[in-house]
Formats: C-alpha cells, structure tokens, sequence
C-alpha cells in the first residue's frame, strides 16, 4: 500500500479547518442575528414602556388640572343659580323709602344683614360682582349691551345706563353686567 502523502494530508486537514470554520462562522452569524433580534426586541420594549411611563404623567397632569378646575369652578352651576337671589335683595333695599325704613328699621336691616352674608359667601367662593358705572366705557368682556340709545355729551360705546351687575368665579365670567351703551348721538 502507498503511503498518504503529506500534501494530501495536509490538504484534507486544511479541508477539515475550512469546513470547522464554515460551520463555526455560520453559528456566530445566527448568534449575532440572535443578539441583533434580542437588542430589537429589547428595543421595542423601551420604547414601550417609555410611552406607557409619557401616558401615565400625561393622565396624572390631566388629573390634578380636572381636580383643580373642580376645586375652582365645580360650584358655579349654583353660583350661577344664587345670582336672582342677590338681584332681588338687592331691588328689595333698592326699593325701600326712607319712610318705610323708619317703619319697618329691623325688616329693612335683616335684609341687608342678609345681602350682606350672600356677598361674604361670594367672596369666600372667589365670586367678584363687576359693578359698572355709567360714562365707563363698554367691555364686550364683561358687560352684555341690552340697548343701544343715542344720548348728547355722550361717545359711541359709553354706558349710559346699568340694569344689572355682573360676576366673576375667579377669572370665568358667571354672568356680563347688563348695560345700556350709547350709540353715536344723532
């Protein structure tokens, strides 16, 4: 028999290494498509709980901004509600002569003991009364135009008569001054 020659040999042991080395450069690429997939999954989940972490703060914000525009403006459907009661006492004592005062002294001071317990409410509520005068100037803002009448030694958009004052619940409008404005005199 005839002995292997060393290049074959060495030939089949090259073989052998390229073969070891195929096999072996195959496992570390699937290895390395293992980690890129577990770093994209890992990815993914970041990005997940980032956003679940953003909405959660989102909601607690959104939270406390409801629960202090509760606290702030949760009573004004009542506020609103109590308005014709300040309107008629308010009348009540408008209406009163000095006569009648004089007759009817512990009537007339009930009532403005009242009035003056419905203000001392409204003011413990952050609710404000807008008091316009007449020559003040017109405030789309905070006062309601009911007419408008040309009057002399008066400018377009002056307030000539007030009908009824109007309220604040903090800075919200609960109701606009009612007020008549004059247009350009004639």
């Amino acid at each position: 028999m005839a002995e292997p020659k060393n290049e074959d040999f060495l030939d089949d042991i090259a073989t052998a290494e390229a073969e070891e080395l195929a096999e072996l450069t195959d496992e570390i690429d699937e290895g390395d498509l293992e980690i890129d997939s577990l770093r994209a999954e890992r990815d993914e989940y970041k990005d997940r709980f980032m956003r679940a972490l953003a909405d959660a703060e989102n909601a607690r914000k959104r939270g406390d901004k409801a629960r202090r525009e509760a606290e702030q403006y949760g009573g004004s459907k009542l506020s609103r509600d109590m308005l014709p009661v300040y309107d008629n006492l308010k009348r009540a004592l408008e209406a009163a002569t000095d006569e009648q005062r004089e007759v009817s002294a512990a009537l007339i001071e009930g009532v403005e003991l009242t009035m003056r317990a419905l203000v001392g409410v409204f003011e413990k509520h952050g609710i404000q009364v807008i008091t316009p005068a007449v020559g003040d100037r017109f405030d789309p803002q905070f006062h309601e135009a009911m007419f408008e009448a040309p009057v002399p030694g008066t400018k377009a958009g002056d307030i000539i008569q007030v009908s009824a004052e109007g309220f604040m619940l903090h800075d919200r409008l609960l109701r606009p001054a009612q007020v008549g404005v004059s247009s350009t005199p004639a």
